[in-house]
């Protein structure tokens, strides 16, 4: 979660926006037992007014990777 999301912030710093300006998050888990250990980090990253989020459980994730995260953002 923190790989990923330091990530999405540095692809938002690129495109001139930053994690303060999501209004939408979609997180896929593979497992979904990951779910709270997820949240302890997401939560250390949206610590006031977080954006509006949605977790979803899914088979398979390229890359056989835990989670993906997709961001929907102002700039």
């Amino acid at each position: 979660t923190e790989v990923a999301l330091n990530n999405v912030s540095s692809i938002l710093a690129a495109a001139g926006s930053s994690l303060e300006k999501i209004v939408k998050v979609t997180v896929f888990l593979r497992d979904i037992a990951d779910f709270a250990r997820m949240n302890e980090v997401y939560t250390r990253f949206f610590t006031s007014n977080p954006p509006a989020r949605t977790c979803v459980a899914v088979k398979d994730i390229p890359g056989n990777f835990p989670l993906e995260i997709e961001v929907i953002a102002s700039k």
